[in-house]
């Protein structure tokens, strides 16, 4: 192939092919008029997998530097490989800024191009934001305009270009011949006289957040260090569009809606009466993105941790809430509010984040689907591909025996002091994508994190990410925060009764009592999807009861099984209404069967309380006992019926 048919390619496709524009820009190399110009570069190909697993990241050849003038710092690609034996002119950071030689190539302007209209933003999926700032993803190329004060010699002038994030190093990108896939570095573009075109490329594992850009020079004549300029700021976002970056998503249509959308649905309910919510997650809006990095600097992560999604997932999970860092909202399952918002008065993220943003104080008040949708919120305007997650029926383990048990004194009547545990009519969390270089191959892709404030983890109320395929095969030894997670959505229910003697002994274990309809909103459209799959074998299936053996193997407590009880002989069956308003009349009604050959004698109590859809139940108001006899092989209806007078706040139970 000849030069000129090879320069004809895309630039992107020759300095980083896989994330080449979609739009089909073709932007050709610089060649200079003195006959002087850079190499054409062949797109190299990528052996990363389509679902990466975490195993490794492409790399590219380094072929040296044209007129380097400075050791690159900060984050690398290829495993780290040491620029220590490039050739230095002269080392541009040792200059102060503003020192000008008599001679040097002095700078008028720098352009950074950040029109939501150019191709920067475009190119970048960032010209949804609704700001007039440069907005770029990681592991892709953007350019930038410099005009200096006299015309540029591209055989002995050189620039470099100075990345630095509050409270971290500054990262010096010097001019090369030929880019690293997914590394630091600048090339020129286009000379025209007194203006440089040149084009920046940062690592795809660069540390995310706001960044001030400087411009340095050095020529034969002398040095110049480009004062300070406040305008010069750059965001930097996490790129699921690039192959290199650990938070790649090879699905066009999931990453315009884990990604791009910004209007969701939220389920609530029961796995009978499912309900959705609208909400606006408005990750675009004016003011969202300075809000999510003011998060990060709440939570403590230091510039190195903010390139890493693991990191950076688990310190959203925690500072989401409040409860031991004074994070984004305060929850709260009262019956009123008389300080705050209603949970339920909420419609979407862009006010509670731009409160906590201006006020610095937690936002009163939240309960799992403002968590969630808030989440979902942070995730999306980072780059992490994201989506809100109901589980129906989910288990609350408090002690991390990986079941939900219930116990009864001799009467079987409940032990409210023992019975910390609960069943949730619906509990809501996220799921994120990303690599898991932290795991065994496998493990990447969907991970669970869950922020509202539940048990704490490593001492701080945080949780995950955990990866969908730990939990659904029951290996709650893989971090994070399995054992909970696996719980929610896969353990049995166990029931103990007093003995005399004041031991426990199990009566009944209940196999599929959680982890019902596990939805999300669909992928281009607003139907729900479930993806209960995703997490659980089908109930009672021989891979399900696996996964709860595996998970009992590993936990503090082995697989509960009902002992035997004295008799077996009488079948209960209880039907009830799924739901109510204040005010009308519960029906109840049982369904006994004497299966045994004599006459049993049976006393039943039923005890009828409220209970908030996180499981949490209020005083029982009515309690009934009734002495049945019935014969062999004879079946009985029992009936009764109790009005519900009590005042609750119907939004909260189901």
């Amino acid at each position: 192939m000849s030069r000129s048919t090879e320069r004809k390619k895309s630039w992107w496709e020759k300095c980083c092919p896989c994330c080449a524009s979609n739009r089909g820009e073709d932007t050709e190399d610089y060649v200079s008029s003195t006959g002087g110009g850079f190499i054409d570069r062949p797109g190299r190909p990528t052996d990363r997998p389509r679902d990466p697993d975490g195993s490794g990241r492409g790399t590219g050849s380094e072929t040296g530097t044209d007129t380097v003038t400075d050791t690159v710092t900060g984050p690398r690609t290829g495993e780290g490989r040491d620029r220590s034996d490039r050739n230095t002119d002269i080392n541009l950071d040792d200059l102060p800024s503003g020192e000008i030689s008599r001679t040097a190539l002095q700078i008028q302007s720098v352009d950074l191009l950040k029109s939501r209209n150019g191709e920067n933003r475009q190119s970048h999926h960032t010209d949804q934001y609704e700001y007039e700032d440069l907005i770029v993803r990681r592991g892709k190329p953007f350019k930038i305009s410099i005009t200096f004060k006299r015309s540029f010699n591209i055989k002995s002038d050189q620039i470099a270009v100075i990345l630095q994030m509050a409270n971290g190093q500054p990262i010096t990108l010097p001019l090369i011949k030929e880019f690293d896939e997914g590394g630091w570095g600048c090339q020129v573009s286009d000379v025209s006289g007194q203006k440089v075109m040149l084009w920046v490329n940062t690592s795809a594992q660069a540390p995310v957040g706001k960044y001030q850009l400087s411009v340095r020079t050095q020529c034969p004549g002398g040095s110049y260090a480009h004062p300070t300029d406040s305008s010069l700021k750059v965001y930097l976002l996490f790129n699921p569009w690039c192959r290199m970056d650990a938070v790649f998503m090879d699905n066009e249509a999931w990453l315009q809606e884990y990604v791009l959308n910004e209007n969701g649905r939220i389920y609530y309910g029961t796995e009978y009466q499912i309900g959705e919510r609208s909400w606006s997650y408005g990750q675009f809006d004016k003011g969202v993105l300075d809000a999510v990095m003011y998060i990060l600097d709440r939570g403590g992560l230091s510039p190195t941790s903010r390139g890493d999604p693991i990191s950076v997932t688990r310190v959203i999970s925690a500072m989401v809430n409040s409860m031991d860092d004074n994070g984004v909202i305060a929850g709260s399952w009262a019956d009123d509010y008389p300080d705050g918002v209603n949970p339920v008065a909420w419609v979407g993220s862009v006010d509670i984040l731009l409160r906590f943003h201006q006020t610095g104080s937690s936002v009163k008040y939240g309960q799992c689907w403002v968590f969630a949708g808030v989440t979902t919120t942070v995730l999306r305007c980072l780059g992490i591909p994201g989506r809100t997650i109901t589980n129906f029926a989910s288990a609350h383990d408090t002690d991390g025996n990986l079941t939900f048990d219930v116990y009864f004194d001799e009467n079987m009547k409940p032990l409210e002091d023992k019975n910390s545990d609960s069943v949730w009519n619906y509990h809501c969390w996220n799921d994120c994508w990303m690599t898991r270089p932290d795991l065994p191959p496998g493990y990447s892709g969907w991970q669970a994190i869950d922020a509202t404030p539940q048990e704490t983890s490593s001492g701080t109320y945080c949780c995950g990410p955990c990866p969908l395929l730990a939990i659904k095969n029951g290996l709650v030894n893989i971090k994070y925060d399995t054992p909970f997670l696996f719980s929610e959505v896969n353990s049995d229910k166990v029931f103990y009764q007093r003995m005399a003697n004041g031991q426990f002994k199990k009566v009944h274990v209940e196999e599929r009592a959680v982890g019902h309809c596990i939805s999300t909103k669909a992928v281009g459209s607003y139907a729900r999807e479930d993806i209960t799959y995703l997490y659980k074998y089908p109930e009672g299936s021989a891979e399900e009861r696996n996964s709860v053996r595996t998970a009992a193997q590993y936990g503090n407590k082995p697989m509960a099984v009902a002992e035997p009880l004295q008799t077996e002989d009488i079948v209960m069956t209880v039907e009830s209404q799924d739901g109510v308003l204040t005010g009308s009349d519960i029906n109840v009604r049982v369904l006994l069967n004497n299966r045994s050959s004599s006459r049993r004698s049976l006393s039943l109590t039923m005890s009828v309380a409220v209970m908030y859809y996180n499981g949490v139940c209020k005083e029982s108001f009515k309690n009934d006992t009734r002495n049945v006899s019935i014969n062999p092989g004879e079946s009985k209806t029992l009936d009764n019926s109790t009005s519900m007078q009590s005042p609750v706040n119907a939004s909260l139970i189901h």
